[in-house]
């Protein structure tokens, strides 16, 4: 019985092709709109994710600006780390220095980040050593005019070679002593990002820039599941510092992915939401279409009525016939959401400047915008099916 009513049903849908694409138009382009949204969405996600896995999901930012006379000295910082040894593992100091502009020859550098910072920044950063040596404890203490460079600095400079070379920090003379090993494999985008990047010891950037202390830190938690304790216990030393909340703010980059990943899932449900407005009207047309084929199926079905055939199979005829009418409009805007997927993939990175986001469709997705498609056949399916199921036999036989 059910082989036989499906049967019926394709016969009937492949009967009127082209009426039919078009009724299953609005089902096509509505499931893949949601596939290529929702896989945008995963994109976007993973690209964040990943963005903020290289400067560290484990890493507290820490601005202190003080509060009146009271100040917070870097051993006073440390000494916060020291006393929590089971939620914060390492802290350094993080003095912008790029009012210093870089300049090796007549050729300036105007978008290197440009940090000075103590000697387990790098690691905390997920740097590896390329050439020569980090910075040593010995670099801060003595004040050492060295700094360690980036791949960008040192292959464009010179040459690949900066090791022992030396270059101008505004008017500062400094000496290269390590250079670090490439984030960005793609050469041409390391210009002003991770790669772009000069490090040298915090107490020398504190002594030229005529600064008492340093504003901004740099902490490692033991554990980014504990994001919120370990941020607690920062927020706890600092204010035994100054009595007060208002000298200081920290942050966690595990906070910013939330904070980025929620608003990222509030617009593409709103996309997917306007995307589904296509799934409604696709309903609509295919409510519309089974009652135009029941008004000319008429007299099929009272003859079928006449020799005995039950509401419930009339009833079941039509609705899988619209389900089966909207399932093949979700499949094939399943095929038609991967298509522009990959075409989307080709496109993006030229309007992306550089950002790593891809159009992912999850399986997920391709189920749920599938199931919906198939139940909108039903839900809109089963009005025109209950009117064909109600006709009277005598009345569809006279019908012309």
């Amino acid at each position: 019985m059910i082989i036989e009513t499906f049967r019926q049903a394709i016969q009937n849908v492949w009967s009127n092709k082209l009426r039919t694409f078009l009724t299953m138009l609005g089902i096509i382009i509505g499931v893949m709109a949601v596939i290529v949204i929702v896989g945008l969405g995963n994109g976007m996600t993973k690209s964040m994710r990943d963005s903020f896995s290289a400067m560290g999901t484990n890493t507290l930012s820490v601005s202190i600006w003080g509060y009146g006379s009271r100040t917070a000295s870097v051993d006073d910082v440390y000494n916060i780390v020291k006393k929590n040894p089971d939620l914060l593992e390492s802290i350094s100091p993080q003095i912008d220095f790029s009012s210093n502009t870089p300049k090796v020859g007549t050729t300036t550098y105007r978008y290197t980040n440009l940090y000075g910072v103590d000697e387990d920044y790098t690691e905390m950063k997920n740097y590896t050593l390329a050439k020569g040596r980090n910075l040593q404890y010995m670099d801060m203490k003595d004040d050492k005019q060295v700094c360690v460079i980036g791949d960008y600095i040192n292959r464009t400079a010179f040459g690949g070679n900066g090791v022992g070379k030396t270059i101008k920090l505004g008017p500062y003379k400094f000496r290269i002593v390590g250079v670090l090993n490439a984030k960005i494999s793609d050469p041409t985008m390391q210009q002003g990002n991770d790669d772009d990047c000069i490090y040298l010891p915090y107490t020398t950037a504190m002594r030229l820039s005529q600064k008492s202390t340093a504003d901004s830190y740099i902490c490692v938690m033991v554990d980014e599941n504990q994001a919120n304790e370990a941020k607690a216990a920062m927020e706890n030393g600092l204010y035994n510092l100054f009595k007060s909340d208002d000298a200081y703010y920290v942050y966690s980059a595990s906070e910013w992915l939330e904070e980025m990943n929620k608003m990222i899932n509030m617009v593409i449900v709103i996309l997917t939401g306007i995307a589904s407005i296509s799934l409604l009207v696709g309903g609509i047309g295919i409510m519309n279409i089974m009652l135009v084929s029941v008004t000319e199926r008429t007299k099929e079905i009272g003859i079928r009525k006449a020799m005995g055939a039950k509401e419930r199979v009339i009833l079941a005829q039509f609705v899988t016939e619209a389900a089966t009418t909207s399932a093949l409009g979700g499949a094939l805007g399943i095929v038609l959401g991967y298509i522009v997927s990959m075409a989307a993939n080709r496109v993006l990175p030229m309007f992306t400047d550089g950002m790593d986001i891809t159009v992912s469709p999850s399986f997920d997705s391709i189920v749920v915008a599938f199931g919906i498609s198939a139940g909108i056949g039903v839900l809109f399916g089963y009005l025109p099916a209950k009117r064909a199921a109600k006709l009277n036999p005598i009345d569809a036989l006279r019908y012309d």
